[in-house]
């Protein structure tokens, strides 16, 4: 099977819009006009509860894992073409085709691509880097961003491979791009919260 190929397959399970096809089925609401208009996961968990909230979290990382881990793991595919099949669910994702164009964050989704790159171990890293950075900096985007370039360490150090670095130059480039907002205001570190542990 070829890249091409891969990469429409990938492109097009990333589009499923599966947070606002869960919000309509389950809320009778569209999960758009509540919160920031992302029609992700995030928005799901503001209307509808922890409960939908993981199912649409599922979905969405689900829909980048699988076509990923199938090209990776079942098909052997190695080299640069496994760049454009990895970043084409997270394409899919925040352009979806079906939402003229317009889509979610792709956070759910990049932890499915890692997850079918590394299976648990990137999730676990991005997951741990998250928490501690939305922990200790605000806005979001910059919390998001500290976390995704501790995670190029991560990769440098464990998994040096220039594929991988280019599937995470990509990641982190659509990731800023949805974020530019919080990125064009000026980063903010949480002392209320942090202060306590540096005074330890």
């Amino acid at each position: 099977m070829n890249v091409a190929l891969l990469s429409l397959i990938g492109f097009l399970s990333g589009s499923v819009p599966y947070a606002l096809l869960l919000g309509r089925w389950r809320l009778k609401r569209d999960i758009r006009g509540i919160g920031d208009g992302n029609p992700g996961a995030t928005n799901v968990l503001r209307s509808g509860g922890f409960g939908l909230f993981l199912a649409a979290a599922l979905l969405d990382a689900f829909k980048g894992a699988i076509p990923v881990g199938i090209a990776y793991w079942a098909l052997d595919l190695r080299g640069w073409g496994l760049v454009p099949v990895a970043l084409a669910p997270l394409l899919g994702h925040a352009f979806s085709p079906w939402l003229g164009g317009h889509g979610g964050k792709a956070v759910a989704t990049t932890f499915g691509i890692w997850a079918g790159l590394t299976g648990p171990e990137g999730p676990i890293v991005i997951g741990l880097l998250l928490g501690t950075w939305f922990w200790a900096l605000a806005p979001s985007g910059w919390a998001l961003g500290a976390a995704f370039i501790c995670f190029l360490f991560h990769l440098l150090n464990y998994r040096p491979d220039h594929v991988f670095l280019a599937i995470w130059l990509g990641n982190g480039v659509l990731l800023a791009w949805k974020y530019r907002q919080d990125l064009a205001t000026r980063p903010r570190l949480r002392v209320e919260r942090v202060a306590p542990w540096l005074r330890r």
